[in-house]
């Protein structure tokens, strides 16, 4: 920006401020007025921050207020005027805009402000400005609390903001170009910062008791003084110059050097001794070219290598959102003075400052009294000083404050938030993995340092390591903590450096476990489980009723009351009202409620208000006499309240407001969550066999794609990890892939192969497993273009049919067809072919004697066996594509209907049982409104009846109507598989809704996989199908219920084969097309149903007693009983609930009980139908995490030794808003009605 075109008001307030004549600055009479004058123009300026450009481009911090403070540091106001207004100018640019702007124009504006930032800077890289502010500072300092005002406070801190503003100033990578050792910017600024003794002031800050309150300024400004150094080269640098600081560039020569000799040599070999002026032409035989012939190649041979078909075309675009995450900026070797320097501050600091900060800044977190995110310099400088301690002649004692369980705790805290935050926060991604990999490498080093002490020669630090390790080796989210991160790496939100570290931290973390375990014979662990369910509203307790002595002796208490208040002695209330005209409650119950309400009021001794009461209904119900005639005298009246009081009325049922149904909303149900906790017997190979899934193998692919960039510990830690899984889990079969296959190509055609010796060596085992499985699969080659799992490389190596039903296939397999039924399958299939208007397929799966085969198993044999060319020969009809619009006799029928069931409980459900035409309920109900038949949907939902006990003895019969509850699951199976079929019946494969679980299936299955750990899973699914049953009592409708897992464990349940195969037991239905993601239950399972197969799956405890047992069979009579299991609980008595029989299951609802006191529960024997056999398609998902049984591996190649660094050798020297089930139900209604 041009000088002239700077703002009229603010070119005359910088005019103000004074001028230079040669090395002196004149200040002008007005230069305070000017300076604040500056201050109010700053804080009015506009989202372009136009002000603070002007200013920049003016040079004003340059040209005059650095030298009005370095010439006039004795005047204190002007002083603090001064510092409070470079503060402002020198604040972070992305303090002034938020965040790094996207449009265009924003974003220059962002570039220029930083361009004036980094110029403000370089000004500031002189020993006179930090020889000033040190002055001033220290002078600060020197005052006691007693002696230091406000303004001195608010001065110091001025002065910490506008060093850590100066630092934070990001470097300018067009202006600082030089090599390692040149002095940059930000290096010249931190020498005037030491040479003025501002490191000193510091140190003091961070060590003095009574200057607690800038103990999160300190720590932000060191984090800034270090941001280009690395502990590992600050520890070296007392070593030598030639031996350390030179040792990683020699090494890194020498390879490229190797490379370039053997480069040298491979083209020495393909040149022929005699030149040939002409290159000649080849015909490449078995290689196309875009014709029908073979590739004419015109250059030498010895470029035929490098010959491909992409030759010439443009690279693919990789998409923004696909493309890798950038690096963070790499750091650079400063100036070897200040690295020296800076050395000596590390030394220091951790010897007097380290510990005691620490604690004061940890101390601030967990009080919640710092800024947003100030964790993140904790978590830096903890990774940053033990790492300098553990290099530089360990010393555990210096690191105390941030060595131990508190320490682990606390960043596998930090950890797991920014994790759950890049989950959620899809726009802020990249920033909130930026903090996951601060909070990953302090987390690193904790283990080093405790790796690090037991190799100490003291045997106290050596028994603190032994408990620390003992800690965190026993919690389970230390050992579950890498698992998550592996499976949710994502290339594009973190950079490759997140994975090295992430390698490097699972690698020591692993053999740090191993050898915990090794020398111990039974090492037990914590395992956890979260176990949720409903919490249902607290139902008082009824109170027994008064005896009919109690009650005379009540009675002779309350007659003088009576009396007083016939004569009028007592006057009676004014605002008894017993009707309610606006309520929705029938008249009929609002009369019973009036006795009821007389009857309370007499019990609880209010006379007055009963007599009102029983007036003022007299008034309102005069038929029938119930409350008296209307010329009633005072005796007939003291009769009435008598008799009132002695009946046997009954009590109020608890009031439950009326659940608003499909449009309505609902609440959120409230969930209370109880975590169990347990311990198990730790092996330390089941535990490896979590690492072997898909996404560790790939991640650990990725890395070593850049093998030649990595470290030597990062290839030796990648490559330990895939040793791990092919050798020690003889899971080899887990590494054929084809990517990595081309990784090992790329690597054995390296010239400089033999500097990765490591990798090399298990590029070959695994090369040589693959060609010796190869030899006897043949669908190896096929198989390298998946990623697996551990029952997929099982079937590979033991056979494709080594699994039995259950045991790890994705789908159970589908029984052969004998001969017999294929013989019976072609004779019916002629037999209905020439049938019209039909079905086919239908018609055979009716008159198949073989029970269990879907629609999808019937066709493909039908095309197996010739007599179909293909599917698409019987398309599913769709029910309704017919009936487009309504008929005058279909309107007729609904009206008729209409006026019929009208007054019935389920109106909807009557409709659509009777109506002729089969159409979904959302169009039934649209031409109800359409007709004005309804005014509004809420007519046609499901009647409720208040739950009422049986009349008692000598009670009026008109007093309170006894309603029976019903149960309409069977009405709403045919409605809802109408719904389902128009919405998704072209889907082929589809389970069948309609067969029924037999009872106790899954029971044996589930055993098993309670003893293989799958505990908290099962429970899971046990209470899913328990809260299912409920809300489909509940609501009358039932609904396919997804199956959504929450939790880490149930994910990998629900992926597990065996786990899916006890769900198809159990009647649940997969994923039915690529729309779904989640296993359901279905629709047509009752609530009966799905409490059998909760108890089914309950676990059974050691002495062979049930922990969940299963309800006891429902009364033949009991009302409600659909098809299937009935269930029901025979009634102790009036008002009494049954007991719960199981601790984890939900109470019987009031309903479902026998009305009898004398019934005993009767069984009914129910005919059930086979289960239909699933599909058998093997679906290969590519990150599958299944976990399953060990595949063998064949072969003669000799295993490699396992690859060992110096570290290894020393080692072995020693010894869930809403609901989730109401939000998708409310999404599925909407979709309904849509």
């Amino acid at each position: 920006m041009d000088w002239y075109m700077m703002n009229c008001e603010l070119l005359a307030t910088c005019s103000a401020l004074g001028y230079v004549e040669g090395d002196v600055y004149h200040r002008e009479p007005d230069c305070l007025e000017s300076v604040k004058d500056l201050i109010r123009y700053l804080r009015h300026e506009d989202e372009t921050r136009d002000v603070r450009q002007q200013l920049g481009a003016a040079q004003i911090l340059q040209n005059d207020l650095l030298p009005i403070l370095v010439q006039y540091p004795q005047e204190k106001v002007l002083f603090d005027a001064v510092i409070r207004l470079m503060v402002n100018l020198t604040q972070p640019a992305l303090l002034c805009f938020g965040k790094v702007p996207a449009d265009a124009t924003s974003r220059h504006h962002f570039l220029q402000v930083l361009s004036y930032l980094q110029a403000y800077k370089e000004a500031f890289a002189s020993e006179k400005v930090f020889m000033v502010l040190s002055e001033k500072l220290y002078n600060l300092l020197q005052l006691d609390w007693e002696q230091r005002q406000e303004e001195d406070t608010l001065l110091i801190e001025r002065i910490l903001l506008l060093v850590r503003n100066v630092l934070h100033v990001p470097p300018d990578p067009t202006e600082e170009q030089g090599v390692d050792g040149d002095a940059s910017v930000h290096d010249r600024v931190l020498w005037a910062l030491h040479i003025s003794g501002m490191d000193d002031l510091l140190k003091f800050l961070a060590s003095a008791q009574v200057e607690q309150q800038w103990a999160l300024h300190v720590l932000e400004i060191i984090s800034l003084m270090f941001r280009d150094q690395s502990p590992e080269e600050l520890a070296a640098l007392g070593q030598g110059t030639a031996g350390a600081e030179h040792g990683e560039d020699t090494r890194e020569l020498e390879t490229l050097r190797q490379r370039e000799l053997a480069e040298k040599r491979a083209r020495a070999l393909q040149r022929t001794s005699r030149h040939s002026r002409f290159g000649g032409s080849y015909v490449l035989q078995g290689v196309k070219s875009i014709g029908d012939r073979d590739v004419v190649f015109h250059k030498g041979l010895h470029n035929l290598k490098s010959y491909s078909h992409d030759l010439g075309k443009e690279p693919r675009r990789l998409p923004r959102r696909r493309q890798a995450a950038p690096e963070a900026e790499p750091s650079r070797r400063s100036a070897r003075n200040v690295r020296l320097f800076l050395r000596r501050f590390c030394q220091d600091f951790l010897e007097d400052c380290y510990n005691r900060l620490m604690l004061l800044v940890k101390d601030q977190l967990v009080r919640e009294k710092a800024q947003q995110h100030d964790e993140t310099y904790y978590l830096w400088a903890t990774a940053f000083f033990m790492a300098f301690n553990r290099l530089h002649g360990f010393r555990p004692e210096l690191v105390s404050e941030t060595v131990g369980v508190r320490a682990f705790h606390f960043i596998e805290q930090n950890l797991t938030t920014y994790y759950e935050m890049a989950l959620m926060d899809k726009k802020e991604a990249t920033t909130w993995a930026r903090r996951m990999h601060l909070a990953l490498k302090a987390y690193q080093e904790l283990l080093r340092t405790v790796q690090e002490m037991d190799r100490s020669p003291e045997p106290a630090v050596r028994d603190s390591s032994q408990v620390i390790k003992s800690n965190i080796f026993y919690l389970m989210e230390y050992r579950e903590l890498f698992l998550t991160l592996f499976r949710k790496f994502d290339e594009s939100k973190q950079p490759r450096s997140f994975l090295r570290d992430l390698v490097e931290t699972a690698h020591l973390f692993l053999r740090m476990l191993e050898r915990f375990c090794r020398g111990r014979a039974n090492l037990v662990v914590q395992s956890k489980r979260v176990r949720r369910k409903k919490k249902k509203p607290h139902v008082p307790a009824v109170p027994a009723p008064p005896s009919a002595a109690e009650l005379e002796q009540l009675w002779e208490g309350l007659a003088p009351q009576v009396q007083a208040c016939l004569e009028g002695e007592v006057p009676l209330p004014e605002d008894v009202v017993p009707f309610d005209a606006a309520s929705e409650t029938p008249v009929e119950e609002q009369r019973a409620e009036a006795l009821l309400r007389i009857q309370e009021c007499l019990r609880d001794s209010r006379v007055p208000q009963a007599l009102q009461l029983l007036r003022s209904a007299r008034e309102v119900w005069p038929e029938g006499d119930v409350f008296g005639s209307a010329d009633v005298g005072p005796p007939e009246e003291t009769r009435l309240l008598r008799e009132i009081l002695v009946a046997s009325l009954p009590g109020h049922a608890p009031t439950e407001p009326e659940e608003p149904e499909e449009e309505e909303e609902e609440e959120e149900e409230e969930e209370e969550q109880t975590l169990q906790v347990s311990e198990k017997e730790f092996n330390f190979l089941d535990y490896l066999k979590r690492f072997a899934c898909a996404p560790v193998v790939r991640a650990l692919v990725l890395l070593l794609r850049g093998y030649a960039r990595n470290s030597a510990r990062t290839n030796h830690c990648a490559v330990r990890l895939l040793h791990r899984l092919a050798r020690d889990l003889h899971m080899e079969p887990l590494l054929f892939q084809l990517s990595l296959f081309a990784l090992f190509h790329r690597l054995l055609s390296d010239p400089a192969a033999a500097a990765h010796q490591e990798l090399v060596t298990l590029a070959k085992f695994i090369l040589g497993k693959f060609f010796a499985l190869a030899a006897t699969n043949k669908k190896a080659f096929v198989e390298l273009l998946f990623w697996k799992s551990p029952a997929i490389v099982c079937e590979m190596t033991k056979g494709y049919s080594s699994l039995q039903e259950g045991e790890g296939t994705t789908r159970s397999r589908v029984p052969p067809w004998t001969p017999q039924e294929e013989q019976e399958l072609r004779e019916l299939y002629w037999k209905y072919k020439e049938v019209e208007d039909g079905d086919i397929i239908a018609a055979i799966l009716a008159h198949l004697p073989a029970p269990g085969r879907t629609r999808r198993q019937v066709v493909k044999q039908l095309v197996r066996m010739g007599l179909a060319s293909s599917a698409k020969d019987f398309p599913r009809e769709r029910k309704g594509t017919r009936i487009v619009l309504w008929t005058q006799e279909q309107e007729e029928e609904l009206t008729r209907l209409f006026e019929e069931f009208q007054s019935s409980d389920d109106v909807l459900g009557n409709i659509m049982k009777h109506l002729t035409a089969r159409r979904s309920r959302a169009r039934v109900v649209e031409k109800l409104l359409g007709m004005g038949l309804v005014a509004e949907r809420k007519e046609l939902y499901k009647k409720r009846r208040r739950k009422s006990h049986g009349p008692g003895p000598g009670q009026a019969a008109t007093a309170v109507p006894a309603m029976p509850t019903q149960d309409s699951s069977g009405e709403d199976e045919d409605s809802e598989e109408e719904e389902e079929e128009d919405e998704d019946e072209a889907e082929e494969g589809l389970m069948e809704e309609h067969w029924v679980p037999q009872e106790g299936a899954g029971q044996d299955l589930a055993q098993r996989l309670h003893g293989e750990g799958l505990a908290g899973p099962l429970r899971w699914l046990e209470n899913c199908l328990r809260r299912a049953a409920g809300d489909r009592e509940e609501d009358g409708v039932s609904h396919p219920v997804p199956l959504v897992p929450l939790t880490e464990e149930n994910e990998d349940a629900m992926e597990d084969r065996r786990f899916q195969s006890l769900l198809r037991q159990l009647g649940l239905r997969p994923p039915a097309s690529e729309q779904e993601s989640f296993w359901r239950i279905p629709a047509a399972l009752t609530p009966q149903q799905l409490r059998r197969a909760a108890a089914s799956i309950a676990h059974c405890g050691p002495s062979g007693s049930p922990q969940d047992l299963p309800e006891p069979p429902r009364c033949p009579q009991d009302p409600g009983e659909g098809w299937g299991w009935g269930c029901g609980t025979p009634r102790c008595g009036a008002g009494s609930e049954p007991p719960s029989l199981c601790p984890s299951a939900e109470p019987l609802p009031a309903g479902l009980g026998s009305d009898s006191e004398s019934e005993e529960p009767v069984p009914v024997p129910v005919p059930v139908p086979s289960p239909a056999q699933p599909r058998t398609k093997r679906r290969r998902e590519l990150a599958s995490e299944d976990e399953d049984e060990d595949g063998g591996s064949s072969g003669t190649e000799p295993a490699p030794p396992a690859p060992h660094s110096e570290e290894d050798e020393e080692e072995e020297e020693d010894p869930q808003p809403r609901g989730r089930r109401k939000r998708i139900r409310c999404l599925e209604e909407e979709e309904e009605e849509d």
